[in-house]
């Protein structure tokens, strides 16, 4: 009994250093040949519909999910004339907050219209690893909505400044107490083909082949 306790013991201890060997390996590796984060979301260029004069809306017909074409009218609104409520681009609307009857202002966001057959990747990267970024590189993403699919990708641009420099409140340093914090640098990905369930907002892993 001893001696098949003592076995059973050793061969679970090897398989414990197997296992950790091999993820150590697969660590090594993925350093080595990628620059990698899930600090990434899914991206697209939304355009606001909005209203050139003020008035009532007499009529509306955008929905979520709709498909319009550029120019398309997707409502009406009446005020010292009645005038077409049109969409910017052609796209898919994702957002619809117009309503029948509502007063509306100049310049007033009624919806928010994106290409979904354009969307990318915002992968933000730490500041020590940006140097290793260059447009062009090959890029494997994969969106958690659909773990079991890589989608190809290429770096298309690098950002300028870092992510903090455009937050509301900025950090400062006026009191002699900072405290270094990791700086992100966004790099924009774009994608070569994706399913429908890929969205605007959708969290993201990528990997940038070095």
């Amino acid at each position: 009994m001893k001696t098949g306790k003592l076995i059973a013991i050793n061969t679970v201890v090897f398989l414990i250093v197997i296992a950790v060997g091999i993820v150590g390996i697969n660590y090594y590796q993925n350093t080595v040949n990628y620059i990698s984060t899930d600090n990434a979301k899914v991206s697209g260029d939304m355009v606001p519909v909005t209203v050139v004069n003020a008035g009532k809306i007499t009529d509306w017909t955008a929905t979520v999910g709709q498909q319009v074409t550029e120019n398309e009218a997707i409502g009406k609104i009446t005020g010292t004339s009645t005038t077409s409520i049109t969409s910017p681009i052609a796209g898919t609307i994702v957002q619809s907050k117009g309503m029948k009857g509502e007063t509306v202002a100049p310049g007033q966001s009624l919806a928010q219209v994106v290409d979904l057959s354009k969307l990318y990747v915002i992968a933000n990267i730490e500041e020590t690893e940006i140097k290793n970024v260059s447009i062009g590189q090959d890029v494997d993403v994969i969106v958690d909505v659909d773990k079991g699919t890589t989608i190809s990708g290429k770096v298309t641009e690098i950002g300028k400044a870092t992510n903090s420099e455009f937050s509301l409140l900025p950090s400062q340093n006026a009191s002699g107490d900072y405290t270094k914090e990791v700086e992100y640098v966004p790099v924009k990905i774009e994608l070569e083909s994706y399913s429908a369930q890929v969205v605007p907002g959708m969290n993201a892993t990528v990997n940038i082949h070095r």
